[in-house]
């Protein structure tokens, strides 16, 4: 599957999160439900992926925290207003 077709699977997902609990909470509320969808899909899900920044000389471990990586390819930073 390639990164296309992930995205529309990640796409129709967050509209079936989206319409089931509707807006108003919390992004991690969002984060888990959205893997979860994902997943009954039959893609590979991980979430808080600590992912190392370069800075020179240095690497700091935990520079940043991906919210969910899907199959190793596509990457979500989840977002609630």
């Amino acid at each position: 599957m390639d990164e296309n077709e992930i995205a529309k699977t990640i796409v129709d997902s967050a509209f079936k999160v989206h319409t089931t609990l509707g807006p108003g909470l919390l992004e991690s509320v969002y984060e888990v439900t959205l893997a979860y969808e994902i997943s009954t899909r039959g893609l590979t899900v991980e979430r808080q992926i600590p992912i190392p920044i370069l800075y020179g000389p240095i690497r700091i471990e935990e520079g940043y925290r991906a919210d969910i990586l899907v199959n190793g390819l596509v990457l979500i930073e989840v977002k609630s207003v």
